[in-house]
């Protein structure tokens, strides 16, 4: 009989054990995270833990991009620039198919050979979030350009995705003030920049008659980039009076589209980021305007921080998690003077 009973004690420890750790039923508990810092997006706490180097020993450093876009040869330049100037290398890598998987390859192989500190721009944050808290277990990892808010990631530098929408959705209202129809185009609508230029966009634009008839993406081919456009601004049923690119390469194909169609004049263009194709838009009146970030800032920035923290630990931790880097509205009064200053940050002056 105590034998029975015993076994029904240990039948139901267990059940209780086993229900405890299902998924959903997890206990709550008040425990505070290494930093303190929150979650961006929802509130929760972060499990942030900074790495320190041994005295002595110098960090292996890295700075991965999302793709081989133009746009990130300026964020180099701000790379090359902290390197000047400290001696500190920095490795960029460059996933050139712009791929979860190949991204995700990028990430395993750093972390197999040691690498003490990684700055990374997230190509779908939703995927990722996984693979980014396993790095972030093992080495500093900080997010630029393209955010995983919902990751154990230690900070974000760069824009403000949503207020940058917002300015060229005011951008858009000046360009469309009885209203009208307009076209989104990006590589992928499941990127965080994405999501939050558009959510800006759409908040600026409501209560002001114009809609927004199609969302496109090309998943970061040139060609379907280019395609993409051509098929909107063919298609009757749409009548679109604007269309906009997300993206930086997105605003070299829709100038280069909406100026073989011969619509150039008659349908409104207005971008982000500054690739040349853009800038060329503008100055030569195909583009009203474009929303450029401080991709120089993403590189500099990174790199410094990833130092600061691989060599002093968590007393180099910002007080915030979020380090925006701001937006700058270029159109053609300023255009001129912007390319000159582009030049110079990429001449490392």
């Amino acid at each position: 009989m105590h034998n029975v009973f015993s076994l029904r004690i240990l039948v139901i420890t267990l059940f209780a054990a086993a229900f405890a750790g299902a998924p959903g039923c997890k206990k709550e508990t008040n425990s505070a995270s290494t930093s303190g810092a929150s979650n961006s997006a929802s509130g929760a706490p972060k499990n942030r833990k900074v790495f320190k180097v041994p005295a002595g020993q110098t960090p292996k450093l890295a700075f991965v991009t999302n793709n081989a876009s133009d746009f990130w040869k300026i964020a180099q330049a701000g790379v090359q620039k902290f390197t000047s100037e400290t001696g500190q290398q920095v490795d960029i890598k460059i996933p050139s198919q712009a791929t979860v998987a190949e991204q995700n390859q990028i990430l395993e192989d750093l972390l197999s050979q040691g690498y003490n500190g990684i700055a990374i721009s997230v190509i779908a944050p939703d995927e990722q979030t996984r693979q980014i808290n396993k790095a972030c277990a093992q080495t500093n990892l900080i997010c630029h350009d393209s955010d995983a808010a919902n990751s154990n990631r230690l900070l974000y530098i760069g824009t403000n995705n949503y207020e940058a929408g917002k300015v060229l959705g005011q951008q858009i209202v000046k360009l469309l003030p009885n209203g009208g129809k307009m076209a989104v185009f990006v590589g992928t609508f499941s990127a965080d920049n994405a999501r939050q230029r558009l959510k800006g966009i759409e908040d600026a634009i409501a209560g002001h008659n114009i809609q927004v008839v199609a969302k496109k993406e090309d998943n970061k081919d040139p060609g379907k980039a280019r395609s993409n456009v051509e098929d909107v601004i063919n298609d009757p049923g749409l009548g679109v009076n604007l269309l906009t690119g997300l993206w930086s390469y997105n605003g070299p194909a829709i100038a280069s589209a909406v100026e073989a169609s011969g619509r150039k004049g008659k349908i409104q263009v207005a971008v982000f980021d500054e690739d040349d194709g853009t800038l060329d838009g503008i100055q030569n009146g195909t583009v009203a305007c474009t929303v450029v970030q401080k991709p120089f800032e993403f590189g500099y920035q990174s790199c410094k921080i990833l130092a600061d923290l691989a060599k002093n630990g968590e007393s180099a931790l910002p007080a915030s998690p979020f380090i925006d880097t701001g937006v700058t509205v270029v159109n053609a009064d300023n255009v001129k003077d912007f390319r000159q200053k582009l030049a110079e940050m990429k001449g490392g002056k």
